[in-house]
């Protein structure tokens, strides 16, 4: 007979609050039928975009004590005072990087003897990531992209994601602006320019190559999704080699500034490594043909490839301008020569329902089997990085940051 396993899904703590949550009630139903030794208990919530209700609707046990719990499952970094000793937590830990703002809750972490799963290093055996929530990130920022630029041209209003019931909701209100002929240009090929690309999409918009994007105008709005083949070339002069790009991106320089000469507006939904080269520099923005009036920076690097990206915004507060001949942050939509910013870093979270059904779906599909069961592929193993009060192997690099020795601040 399997062992018998309690899941506590966790009320999410992390200010800004964060509405998703990683099993939805119709998801735990499913996980309770597919595991018939498994049983799920909710913390009550009054923020969660699922309510208390529907949960009790469905069946479950609201409790506010998650002790009796053997697994408990959040979504993003969890309130240290409430870290249960000697347990498996499951949630986005923000730690594996170094970051300096999240040292003490690893600290915890190891000083209560936590088993910390981290979702981000959740992989099949070929390293691609098994959960995310990046599909979304790029749904809701073209979203807001576009929001962006009615407000700055006064020409359409959107209302915010925030205020949608869900992606449907938010997507019929796409529906009904009509954009001036403009070019829009996307970077990435991932899951986060795949759902930016989804959401431009809606408006039936003319999808251009990156050639007819750099040489022709055009009588109606258009739009480019480019790769790093398009933005970065090889120092060395030797052809463009994704595989080496991604492995020695020192070896390359940007070529990304022809394209801030002819884009309206820009979606960055690229994956960036430090050690590659920035696609901008702040001198860029003050030449007189610079013609980006808006950038929904969705990957949201600070100090990162492009300059504007001051700091990351909020759901609330979405929108900043950069003033880019004093290389400074301004009021938005004030001033036309700045350029409109928006940089949250957590946009799934404007379309909560949508985003943690989506999220809750793969974890069941890819990773409770080796939760619940075994994990013959490694599964749990890889994405472990503390478990009998200390590092595992995978992220004993973490030792130094553990005691206080370095970290970096993001």
């Amino acid at each position: 007979m399997k062992n018998q396993i309690r899941v506590g899904v966790l009320r999410e703590t992390k200010n800004p609050p964060d509405r998703r949550v990683a099993i939805p009630p119709d998801t735990g139903l499913k996980i309770l039928d597919r595991f018939s030794n498994v049983s799920i208990f909710i913390q009550p919530s009054d923020i969660r975009c699922f309510t208390d209700a529907e949960y009790r609707e469905h069946g479950y046990f609201l409790t506010e004590d998650l002790r009796g719990c053997d697994i408990l499952i959040g979504v993003k970094e969890v309130n240290i005072p409430t870290l249960i000793p000697h347990k498996t937590y499951l949630f986005f830990s923000h730690t594996a990087k170094k970051q300096a703002h999240n040292r003490k809750l690893l600290q915890q972490v190891i000083e209560r003897n936590i088993t910390l799963i981290d979702y981000e290093y959740l992989t099949d055996i070929a390293g691609n990531r098994l959960v995310a929530f990046g599909h979304w990130a790029g749904v809701v920022g073209a979203y807001k992209a576009l929001r962006a630029r009615g407000m700055r041209t006064d020409f359409f209003d959107l209302p915010p994601a925030r205020t949608c019931l869900d992606m449907n909701d938010m997507y019929n209100h796409l529906k009904k602006i009509t954009l001036k002929p403009i070019k829009i240009l996307i970077t990435g090929g991932g899951r986060v320019a795949m759902g930016a690309m989804q959401t431009i999409r809606v408006l039936n918009l003319r999808e251009v190559n990156a050639d007819e994007f750099l040489s022709k105008e055009f009588d109606e709005p258009v739009v480019c999704r480019i790769d790093p083949n398009q933005y970065a070339e090889r120092i060395d002069g030797s052809e463009f080699d994704m595989q080496h790009f991604i492995k020695k991106p020192e070896m390359y320089r940007s070529i990304f500034k022809k394209f801030s000469k002819v884009s309206d507006l820009y979606i960055a939904c690229h994956y960036w490594d430090p050690k590659a080269p920035k696609f901008l520099t702040p001198q860029d923005y003050k030449e007189d043909d610079f013609r980006i009036s808006v950038i929904a920076d969705v990957s949201c690097d600070i100090d990162g490839p492009l300059p504007s990206t001051l700091r990351s915004s909020t759901i609330a507060s979405s929108f900043y301008g950069y003033d880019r001949f004093n290389e400074e942050e301004t009021i938005p939509f004030v001033d036309r020569r700045n350029v409109t910013v928006m940089a949250v870093d957590n946009l799934p979270g404007e379309l909560p329902r949508d985003s943690s059904v989506d999220f809750g779906e793969a974890l069941t599909e890819n990773v409770y089997e080796a939760l619940f069961g075994d994990d013959p592929n490694g599964i749990l193993e890889r994405a472990t990085i503390a478990k009998d009060g200390k590092l595992t192997r995978h992220f004993a690099y973490l030792q130094d940051y553990l005691e206080g020795k370095n970290a970096v601040t993001l």
